[in-house]
This record gives structure tokens, sequence and C-alpha cells, in this order.
């Protein structure tokens, strides 16, 4: 679950930076816009991605280097 967790919010994460840098949302191009049904729900998996990842700050492997 951890790794598709990461998964997910490096997705995000290069999704953002495409917006920030460029103006390209690449899931709403993908998938048929922003509100597009698919968008929405890979949206909303990347969002409890992230909420999922918040946890990863309390395990042990997060200190380990």
């Amino acid at each position: 679950m951890n790794r598709f967790a990461l998964t997910l919010v490096i997705i995000g994460a290069i999704n953002w930076g495409l917006i920030g840098i460029f103006g390209f949302d690449l899931v709403s191009w993908l998938f048929g816009g922003q509100l597009s049904v698919v968008s929405r729900i890979i949206y909303t998996l990347v969002g409890l991605a992230g909420i999922w990842a918040i946890s990863f700050y309390g395990s042990r492997q997060a200190h380990s280097h």
C-alpha cells in the first residue's frame, strides 16, 4: 500500500510541476478534462495517497538513510 501511495504522490507532484512550469495539466489532458469522471477519480486517489503518505513521517523507515 505504501508503494502505491508513494507512486500516486509522485504522479501528483509531477502533474503539479507541469502545471506550475508550463500551465499544462497532464491528467486532465490524458483523461478528458478536469471535470471528467476519470480525472476526478485520479485527483481523488492522489489526494488520498497524499493523506496516507503523512503516516510515513511516523514510520521507522522514514528515519533511516
